[in-house]
């Protein structure tokens, strides 16, 4: 791989799943990389690639999707794009069926593939896949980080760091720069230029090609109200309020929205200790540096006093990616939720492991965390008992203490240090 690309986590599982299953998967939003780490997982392979933009390659594989699965049977047959032609998917079905030999397909796709229009047939049980986002930070500073085992680890006597030169706008700075690789190399306008044409491009062609919806101009309504209150919790009736669209409409917008990685969302949690949660997920821009374009504000307007509630949607949204992005590659599986109940009492972030344990963690935007903080935390304390492995408020500060039993403060560097 070439000295100027930045290694991918993932790449391990993925050499991985290529070893053991028929179809190997990569998904996510156009110009995360997918491409580029294809072209070096195939490396290692004897493979045929095609690309699915390519119009002559995309005709021939809609005149005979079954001859375009079964063209390379001795090595693998790797398709870029094949959201393209959705009924190649019931071709490789039909082809593994025949023949379930490991590493026979390797598949990027910019779409949830379940959401694809054309597509009768699920791959369950013949593929796995591996979702690819932006370039996370512990990728940026060329190593893997897994935070999840970490703070599992912490109430074993796990020794935390501070994290000096980390100041609240070096975060700021970090958080409002995107992930895209492409992105990433630009700056000033070029960065906006492309970030706008980027934005344009998945909202007017993509997302209405792949999920047919009616009104594309409501999807650009709906990504900004939901980079404005980034990380804030999804009420379909206001929000069709606020953008004069049916509330009905509205989990369709954020459904072709999702389709093409835009946003993400992350439901609430609930089980038989808190009967009382309120369900609502919330959501937010999947890169929290083109949120942050979408709601025009950068690093400076950020910092000052009338830009709080917007800035802690991001660093809200910031460390949801960090953590979703190394649950890819983590040691500690887990699920991710948010939690609220009926009483407004609140946990930013709930992990939760196979065992049901739970770690909680707060997000702040400042810099000097306080008892307060941690109100959410007790309560949850004390309505798990064992169950609660640990509490962490991460804040923009540089000091990591302990609060007590099982609570920590944590600058958030340390998602990508650890």
């Amino acid at each position: 791989m070439s000295n100027n690309i930045l290694p991918r986590n993932v790449t391990p599982l993925a050499l991985e799943t290529l070893s053991d299953t028929p179809i190997t998967v990569i998904s996510g939003a156009r110009q995360v990389g997918k491409s580029t780490l294809m072209r070096e997982l195939l490396s290692k392979f004897d493979a045929r690639v095609f690309n699915l933009d390519d119009l002559s390659v995309r005709a021939a594989a809609e005149a005979d999707p079954d001859e375009f699965a079964n063209q390379f049977p001795q090595g693998l047959l790797a398709i870029d794009e094949i959201q393209r032609v959705p009924q190649l998917l019931t071709s490789l079905k039909a082809s593994v069926d025949r023949d379930r030999r490991p590493g026979r397909f390797l598949v990027t796709g910019s779409a949830d593939l379940l959401s694809l229009r054309g597509s009768q047939d699920s791959l369950a049980g013949r593929a796995e896949t591996i979702r690819l986002e932006g370039f996370s930070q512990d990728e940026v500073a060329g190593r893997s980080a897994d935070f999840a085992s970490f703070v599992w680890s912490l109430p074993d006597g796990r020794e935390t760091s501070d994290y000096e030169g980390f100041s609240r706008r070096k975060y700021l700075e970090i958080i409002t720069t995107p992930g895209f690789p492409e992105a990433r190399a630009r700056s000033g306008r070029a960065r906006e230029r492309w970030l706008a044409n980027y934005v344009e491009r998945l909202l007017a062609k993509d997302s209405t090609d792949i999920t047919g919806i009616q009104y594309p101009d409501r999807l650009r309504q709906l990504l900004s109200v939901v980079a404005a209150r980034n990380s804030g919790e999804f009420v379909a009736s206001r929000i069709g309020r606020e953008i004069d669209v049916p509330a009905r409409s509205i989990p369709a917008y954020l459904d072709a929205l999702r389709s093409v990685f835009l946003v993400r969302s992350i439901a609430g949690w609930s089980n038989n200790v808190a009967y009382r949660a309120v369900a609502t997920p919330k959501v937010m821009i999947a890169d929290t540096g083109l949120a942050a374009f979408l709601a025009d504000v950068d690093a400076e307007g950020l910092e000052k006093p009338v830009s709080a509630t917007i800035a802690g949607g991001l660093v809200e949204g910031f460390v949801v990616a960090e953590l979703e992005r190394q649950r890819a590659w983590s040691a500690k599986p887990t699920r991710m939720y948010h939690y609220r109940d009926h009483h407004n009492r609140e946990v930013d972030i709930i992990l939760e492991d196979r065992r049901r344990d739970v770690v909680g963690i707060e997000v702040k935007s400042t810099s000097n965390p306080r008892q307060d903080d941690f109100k959410g935390l007790h309560y949850l304390r004390e309505r798990l008992s064992d169950r609660f492995i640990a509490g962490v408020v991460v804040h923009t500060g540089e000091r990591a203490l302990s609060f007590g039993d099982r609570l920590w403060a944590l600058p958030i560097a340390t998602l990508w240090n650890v």
